[in-house]
């Protein structure tokens, strides 16, 4: 083996090193949080003081204003394959490497002008809460991820909702 080779070796050895390294520091950074270690998910949405549309994966209940603003309530559960499909997702974009908190410095998170979403994911051996306020702009990259979050549980949600009322 001549000098060159040598150097492309040792070259290569520290990339593939570099790489492995990363995936396992992104995998660390995002908590590794599991679809297996799921217990619940409870996610709710609204203006002003309260927050009357809600899911609870935990009990199923279900309820959300229509156009009418007519209080609809159903009940139904997330399958294996929501839960899987959602956390797939959730680490493939790492989007609960998210504040606690993502509003404006001085929001009024009572705000009646403002669409606010409450997430908590709760998992065997710990809980994760994040506050969204739609009007957020201080960073657009966090802005984007919590849009993110937003749209693949409500998708999620609608996926199981869609499969309930097809019964």
């Amino acid at each position: 083996m001549n000098a060159n080779q040598k150097f492309i070796l040792k070259i290569a050895s520290v990339l593939l090193i570099a790489v492995v390294g990363g995936y396992y520091m992104m995998k660390l950074r995002s908590g590794g949080k599991k679809a297996v270690a799921f217990v619940s998910l409870n996610y709710q949405w609204g203006v002003g003081d309260s927050l009357q549309n809600s899911y609870n994966s935990k009990t199923g209940n279900y309820q959300f204003l229509d156009q009418r603003d007519r209080l609809i309530k159903e009940n139904f559960k997330l399958r294996t394959n929501n839960v899987i499909y959602l956390h797939s997702k959730i680490d493939e974009e790492d989007l609960l490497n998210l504040p606690d908190t993502i509003a404006n410095a001085g929001a009024n998170f009572k705000d009646p002008k403002v669409l606010r979403y409450q997430f908590q994911f709760v998992y065997d051996d710990t809980t994760r809460n994040i506050i969204y306020l739609t009007n957020y702009d201080k960073d657009p990259l966090i802005g984007h991820k919590a849009s993110a979050l937003q749209k693949l549980v409500q998708q999620t949600i609608n996926e199981a909702e869609g499969r309930f009322a097809r019964k």
